[in-house]
């Protein structure tokens, strides 16, 4: 069965943009992978749990179908994560499908991967579209946003429609 990866932090990722998208890949048939920094117990923003199978520097993109990267407090700490960032470029290099919700689109900014891309992020301070635009993507100022094979998401509200979207691009 395909595998896809997803990438939380391991203190508080985003319940909902870890569990929606889960929910829909895995009644999709795909077998879902979790990641983070290490492997272990993950606590989520909102009190949930769950266990990352992975260590980052474990993951080999070639792997997977799709890597996803879930949003929420604790994902700032994959902002400058070299082995975050060797990750989504291996997955666009691969030609793989590569997603971000949240604030997790700056983490491919970051990785200098959205250079004349479209994309969406959460903006709730009014300033992360502007890192996106400073790293070369176009802003895109709606919930999902996809662009040949990355897609991303603003935040939890658009957390069932990011991964209805994912399993569209893979089909």
């Amino acid at each position: 069965m395909a595998k896809i990866l997803m990438i939380i932090a391991q203190k508080g990722y985003q319940d909902l943009e870890y569990g929606e998208p889960r929910r829909i890949f895995e009644k999709a048939g795909y077998t879902v992978v979790t990641a983070s920094k290490q492997k272990g117990e993950c606590m989520g923003a909102l009190g949930g749990r769950t266990e990352a199978e992975l260590a980052l520097n474990d993951v080999r993109a070639e792997d997977y179908v799709a890597v996803i990267f879930a949003g929420g407090p604790g994902a700032i700490v994959y902002l400058n994560d070299k082995e975050a960032w060797r990750i989504a470029k291996e997955t666009v290099a691969k030609g793989k499908i590569l997603g971000a919700i949240c604030i997790a689109p700056l983490i491919l900014a970051h990785a200098k991967i959205l250079g004349g891309k479209k994309a969406t992020v959460w903006n709730g301070d009014g300033q992360q579209a502007d890192v996106l635009v400073a790293y070369g993507a176009e802003f895109i100022d709606k919930n999902v946003v996809v662009d040949g094979k990355i897609v991303t998401a603003n935040g939890p509200s658009a957390a069932k429609e990011f991964g209805r979207e994912i399993i569209r691009v893979m089909e």
